[in-house]
């Protein structure tokens, strides 16, 4: 099933483009969301079903699909790409991790060099990073870093924060399976402390900023001014989602 044109055309990307633009393009057509994790519907780890998610029915889903596809299609188009696996941190300063496998991220190396991409973040950085860069990269004017510790990196990102930086997530640099995150990956979507079953959310980039759905409220960002838009039942969260995401949910569900 899997078609590369069709999913460039899901992007709005051409295959002779860079990594940088087919990531950011991905980041702007194919929101972050768990809204099938609330419909109960099981997430397989399947080329053929995320293709048919993603590409087919112009969804979007969390790291392990957004990023798992991506892999898929940036191999199609001549990369090398490494799947791997990383801790989220649990909050900004606190300096512990989720566990291995709780986040998916790709190592891709285009004859430039290695570069951290990662499609499956919600709100990460715009343009891969490149991992054996230790200094500030800056991307849509924000700042990132990898910081080695032990057999790991951190990434850092530049925040508001009397600290001035903030830890996103513990990546391990081993090669992984798109298997080995299934235990994971069905966690997230049927444990009560997994943040993904608590609340609704999609999300995606903009060229101006961003666009979140979430529970009772629309938040637009554009050039760096966030407004707030109620949404006062569930008839007005659906509209906001095909809206601002093409996503139309069955009536029944």
């Amino acid at each position: 099933m899997f078609d590369v044109a069709r999913y460039l055309e899901r992007i709005g990307a051409g295959a002779e483009q860079p990594l940088g633009r087919l990531h950011r393009a991905h980041l702007e057509s194919v929101p972050f969301e768990n809204l099938d994790i609330h419909l109960e519907r099981p997430i397989r780890l399947d080329t053929d079903a995320l293709f048919e998610k993603v590409v087919v029915q112009r969804r979007g889903g969390f790291c392990y699909e957004l990023n798992g596809l991506f892999a898929h299609l940036l191999t199609a188009l001549g990369h090398r790409v490494t799947l791997l696996s990383a801790g989220v941190a649990t909050s900004p300063g606190s300096g512990t991790y989720g566990p291995e496998f709780d986040h998916l991220a790709l190592q891709v190396e285009d004859g430039r060099g290695r570069w951290l991409a990662d499609v499956g973040f919600g709100e990460g950085f715009t343009e891969p990073l490149d991992l054996d860069s230790r200094d500030v990269q800056v991307r849509s004017g924000r700042g990132y870093r990898l910081a080695p510790e032990g057999d790991r990196l951190i990434l850092w990102r530049d925040a508001s924060t009397p600290e001035g930086w903030e830890a996103q997530y513990s990546l391990s640099l081993v090669p992984r399976q798109l298997t080995d995150f299934a235990g994971m990956c069905h966690h997230h979507q049927t444990s009560p402390d997994s943040h993904f079953t608590q609340r609704r959310l999609c999300t995606r980039l903009t060229p101006e900023g961003r666009v979140t759905v979430k529970e009772g409220m629309c938040v637009l960002t554009r050039g760096g001014v966030r407004t707030e838009h109620p949404l006062p039942d569930e008839a007005a969260w659906r509209r906001a989602l095909v809206e601002h995401f093409g996503v139309i949910l069955p009536v029944s569900e």
